[in-house]
């Protein structure tokens, strides 16, 4: 079934709606879960979580680019789960250094994912991005946004994991300058 078909059920609150964002999307959503949980059971708890999520926020909210949209909402609440986890102690694995990264071109907080989460920071960095070539926007998205691991970017783009890390690094400070120059940070 389209998208545009999904989303007009969500808004006629069909419950069918549900079931064919997951059968269309379940694969996929929990790829990125597992990729920031590690886990086949919390990853699916996540993709449920999401589906709700979606359900409540369509209407009012209509997605332009629904998989995204889908994509994003897996992503938050994986990432808010990791953070539960690893709560009592410091570090936690790929989603915290990931973070910790990015924590340099947002500073100004100790919480960069309620920074991150603020419209006007959203859309700079949304235009950051469109702005970057293609693979290193591909690079730096598949880091931060899907939280992959540098040795698997690495190994997809056909790279060494430094070059990948050179790359990761060039982009985070060019992000740092657009977000000065926008008066972001």
């Amino acid at each position: 079934m389209e998208d545009e078909r999904i989303v007009e059920l969500y808004f006629a609150r069909d419950q069918k709606a549900l079931r064919e964002t997951q059968s269309k999307y379940s694969r996929y959503l929990q790829a990125i879960a597992y990729r920031v949980l590690g886990s086949r059971e919390d990853s699916e708890e996540c993709v449920n979580d999401a589906l709700l999520s979606a359900w409540n926020a369509i209407p009012p909210k209509r997605p332009t680019v629904f998989r995204m949209f889908l994509a994003k909402l897996t992503r938050n609440h994986a990432i808010n789960r990791k953070k539960a986890q690893n709560a009592a102690k410091r570090g936690g694995g790929e989603v915290m250094l990931a973070i910790e990264e990015l924590e340099e071109c947002v500073a100004g907080t100790s919480d960069t994912e309620s920074s991150a989460m603020t419209e006007e920071l959203q859309r700079a960095i949304n235009t950051f991005v469109r702005s970057l070539p293609e693979r290193e926007g591909d690079i730096f998205l598949q880091r931060y946004f899907f939280v992959r691991d540098v040795k698997d970017i690495a190994r997809s783009y056909g790279i060494s994991q430094s070059n990948a890390s050179v790359i990761l690094s060039r982009t985070r400070a060019k992000l740092k300058d657009f977000l000065q120059r926008e008066q972001l940070m």
